[in-house]
């Protein structure tokens, strides 16, 4: 492969199911050597998109390079230089760790020592251990290793970290990172904005089947130039525009006008009984305070936030990636 060649070209990208088009009209380059994200809500794309370009669904519509080749015709060559970890995968209940790694290490000509590999994914330990005793994390973790045992130029990750707890999560960070360090190219999907924000390299934002936006995380959300996030919450619950006080006689009524013409003050989210205040400026936050005590309001967790990219979906869909109940815009 070329220098100048890039580990994956899509253009026009489209597949349907019936009358419901998954794909319409995706295309992307993928950079050697860089992690590049797919992010959306559930539905919205990520996994058909994948599978298309893995060779395991036909296209509708589209032309689709990796590594040069095509995933349909040259699908042999690509097997051995791309490595994949399915969304929903299984393995025989009575199969062990240590077997599972021997058997796809069979299915390459060149693979790597996966000792280490097991170790690196905290599942050294359990190299005995039958596939139906792992816990679910567990299973995640080995499909993980299964994709990266035969050392390929591209790996795909679908969903990376579901199911998988903090610390986890941390630890295949950390070997995503290290693994393109050693020059190979990660494509994964993903509906945890985090985790696209902390890991990637460039973005591509889905839904409903279109991309969306298209960048590096600190760009996408730059461009929305938010500022400060504050986040409170008040006693009691909300109106539009308003949140009374908890026992609706003896305590103010919080107006959200009254933060409003604060300097700096973007735009006012009230969502159940919690305040999110958008905005910039160096006296923000004690202004958005001084507003509050004055005018007797009772609130509680104060915290401050920066824009992230839940808000850059939130900016360009007018909805939150997660089944979350939809802010009252001021």
């Amino acid at each position: 492969m070329s220098d100048d060649m890039k580990a994956i070209t899509v253009d026009g990208l489209r597949k349907r199911y019936g009358d419901v088009t998954a794909v319409d009209g995706v295309s992307f380059q993928v950079e050697n050597g860089e992690i590049f994200g797919m992010v959306g809500p559930n539905g919205s794309g990520k996994t058909t998109t994948i599978e298309c370009i893995e060779g395991l669904r036909d296209p509708d519509e589209g032309q689709i390079g990796v590594l040069g080749l095509d995933p349909w015709l040259d699908v042999y060559e690509l097997r051995e230089r791309t490595g994949i970890q399915l969304q929903s995968a299984n393995l025989p209940r009575r199969m062990r760790v240590e077997e599972a790694m021997d058997v796809f290490s069979s299915f390459y000509r060149t693979s790597r020592d996966w000792q280490p590999l097991l170790e690196g994914l905290g599942l050294g330990d359990k190299r005995k251990t039958y596939f139906s005793q792992l816990s679910g994390g567990q299973q995640q973790r080995l499909f993980v290793a299964l994709a990266l045992i035969n050392q390929p130029e591209i790996v795909f990750l679908d969903e990376l970290t579901t199911g998988l707890d903090p610390r986890a999560r941390h630890g295949i960070w950390d070997l995503m990172r290290e693994i393109r360090e050693q020059g190979t190219t990660v494509f994964l999907t993903s509906h945890f904005m985090d985790e696209a924000e902390q890991l990637c390299d460039r973005v591509a934002i889905l839904d409903y089947g279109r991309i969306i936006a298209l960048d590096t995380p600190e760009r996408l959300v730059n461009q929305l130039g938010m500022g400060t996030r504050i986040v409170f919450q008040v006693n009691g619950g909300t109106q539009t525009g308003q949140i009374r006080g908890g026992n609706g006689s003896h305590e103010a009524a919080f107006d959200g006008a009254q933060i409003g013409v604060i300097d700096g003050v973007q735009r006012i989210e009230l969502t159940g009984d919690k305040v999110m205040v958008y905005g910039d400026g160096s006296n923000l936050v004690s202004e958005v305070i001084n507003s509050l005590e004055t005018s007797g309001v009772s609130f509680h967790n104060l915290r401050t936030e920066q824009a992230d990219l839940e808000d850059v979906f939130l900016a360009l869909t007018g909805r939150q990636v997660g089944d979350l109940e939809s802010p009252v815009l001021i």
